[in-house]
């Protein structure tokens, strides 16, 4: 199932979303990369290998591509929120990462550019259909690139795109959706776009019985 979105109208959500974390991007952040939402747990950059260029899809505030640019890596950020776009351009643009306006399925179709890495941490991949997104990426990755991905995985029996408003239940209708498999699907989604090695997993949260975190990772051939 393909869920219709309003681009506008998530723009309008992910605006809102860049306001919200003003403070975070010039006041609180430090380059930081971390699969999890839970600081300091879990793997790290290594799950891209040892790329040149890399490309994250979903840049929210600019963090994780800032961590890599201090590094040498070529970065560039996408992300849906021109507010967000402008913060952290300011923010992290001296370090050398790049950051662009678009949407990610709009981008990836139209961009020549190709990277050894495509990534996205709680990102682009957890609010686009996996069966268009997937094939785009593997098309803009270089033979032996990496795609990697993390977001909250599925709660039990509930699969495919899920909605959700955003503000409130009053107010503006403005909503979005996010995609939610099992670990297999995501492998099968992933194979079938035309990667290799697909290996989908939950990284357990380091409390017991709290929220873990899907980190999905291929390669494309």
């Amino acid at each position: 199932m393909t869920a219709v979105h309003n681009i506008d109208d998530e723009r309008e959500v992910w605006n809102a979303y860049a306001e919200s974390t003003r403070d975070k991007v010039f006041e609180d952040a430090e380059p930081t990369f971390c699969w999890t939402q839970y600081a300091g747990h879990g793997p790290g950059p290594e799950i891209l290998g040892d790329p040149e260029t890399v490309l994250e899809i979903g840049c929210g505030t600019g963090r994780h591509l800032a961590f890599l640019a201090a590094k040498g890596v070529k970065c560039i950020g996408l992300d849906l929120s021109p507010v967000m776009v402008e913060n952290i351009t300011e923010r992290w643009g001296s370090l050398g990462a790049q950051f662009i306006c678009g949407e990610v399925l709009d981008h990836l179709t139209a961009s020549p550019e190709t990277y050894d890495a495509i990534y996205s941490i709680f990102g682009a991949a957890w609010f686009t259909d996996p069966e268009r997104l997937f094939p785009l990426v593997a098309a803009r990755l270089n033979s032996g690139g990496v795609f990697a991905f993390a977001q909250p995985p599925a709660i039990p029996g509930a699969y495919g795109p899920q909605g959700m408003y955003k503000g409130g239940f009053a107010g503006p209708e403005r909503y979005t959706y996010r995609y939610s498999h099992t670990p297999r699907t995501w492998e099968d989604l992933l194979c079938e776009a035309g990667f290799v090695h697909a290996d989908a997993q939950v990284i357990n949260a380091p409390k017991p019985g709290h929220i873990g975190t899907l980190l999905v990772r291929a390669v494309r051939p």
